[in-house]
């Protein structure tokens, strides 16, 4: 799936209720995933609401960077910023928010409130946090360990912006507190708010994930910002992208010859395991009228274990066509890879009608 565009009213809280809280969880949603450059003018105009919502003086400068990496790099380097604002931009007043909600609503009825609104963005969320996080912390320190104790303090430090979309989901922020950091979220990325100065990132121009929410793509980043900043990923499994390069170009060898198991598997998925049975000479270790069972050693990993099976069902021009479905690598007989995929033992499995 690809994000390139916003979705969803620009609407703000809304009202609370199953039907209300399925709306608002999709608005949210849709900004959260945002892919689209910044609203600049909107984004700055939140900030500074926020600013005087905490009784604070807008910050004298507004300074945009091209990602939370540039971000972090523009906080390192900064002078003239002063402290951070956060707990009275922030903290404080979601804590308040979130307070006044518990106590209207019950511990019940909040914990109810919270699933139906903010848990449902809550974890393809906060994976994508916990990745771009890391991402950074690779990028500019990938080996020195004092400094990313900093960075990671920095980011820690951060607003999240579209990123802040579940604890916003499930809070009023029309006419609140909040309302400045709503409308950031709205409008644009992270954030860090300085006593002078305000630092805030664009938001990716890409971000591609499967259909369990996790990053994927195997032809280049599956997030990317304006600023080349991107992070590679293959079903969820963080991946080099010069490895993502090599992929259109694999041979059975050299699969064969990775001596990384995990990414061995990422090279087995993209190639297609029937291809590589087929390309690297596998024989069969079993057929019965089920299917073929099809077995490959592989060094320091798992056997790839398959069973090849016919569609009963002709197609409309007449063939049948093959599946190939992987077993555990301890199956014996083409029935028992068959019945195993029902969750059957090779005894069980007798089909009256095939499909």
């Amino acid at each position: 799936m690809t994000i390139t565009q916003e979705s969803g009213a620009a609407a703000g809280a809304g009202g609370f209720g199953d039907g209300a809280d399925t709306d608002r969880v999709g608005r949210w949603r849709a900004w959260a995933a945002s892919a689209v450059p910044a609203d600049r003018a909107a984004a700055e105009e939140g900030v500074r609401a926020a600013y005087r919502s905490a009784g604070l003086a807008e910050p004298e400068r507004v300074i945009w960077a091209g990602s939370p990496r540039e971000g972090v790099a523009l906080i390192r380097e900064g002078a003239g910023f002063g402290a951070s604002v956060r707990e009275a931009v922030r903290t404080a007043p979601w804590a308040a928010e979130r307070r006044r909600l518990h106590e209207e609503l019950g511990a019940a009825g909040w914990s109810s409130h919270w699933s139906r609104t903010g848990g449902a963005l809550w974890d393809a969320t906060q994976t994508l946090v916990d990745r771009i996080r890391t991402g950074v912390l690779d990028d500019l320190a990938a080996d020195d360990r004092a400094a990313r104790t900093g960075i990671r303090l920095i980011l820690l430090d951060a607003l999240l912006g579209q990123h802040d979309a579940p604890w916003l989901a499930a809070l009023h922020t029309d006419g609140s507190p909040l309302e400045g950091p709503a409308r950031v979220c709205r409008s644009a990325g992270w954030w860090w708010p300085f006593e002078k100065v305000a630092v805030v990132c664009e938001r990716p121009v890409a971000l591609h994930r499967d259909e369990a929410g996790r990053l994927d793509r195997g032809d280049g980043p599956a997030l990317e910002f304006p600023d080349g900043f991107a992070l590679c990923a293959w079903r969820g499994m963080p991946v080099p992208r010069a490895f993502l390069e090599e992929l259109r170009t694999l041979t059975p060898e050299r699969i064969r010859t990775e001596e990384n198991a995990e990414l061995r598997r990422v090279m087995l998925e993209y190639y297609g395991y029937d291809r590589y049975l087929a390309d690297s000479g596998a024989r069969p270790v079993h057929r019965d009228g089920t299917g073929t069972l099809w077995r490959v050693e592989l060094d320091g990993d798992e056997p790839v274990v398959m069973v090849e099976v016919l569609n009963s069902t002709p197609e409309p021009d007449g063939t049948h066509r093959t599946y190939w479905l992987r077993v555990p690598p301890d199956t014996r007989t083409a029935r028992e890879g068959v019945a195993w995929t029902f969750g059957l033992g090779a005894e069980a499995y007798e089909p009256l009608k095939e499909t």
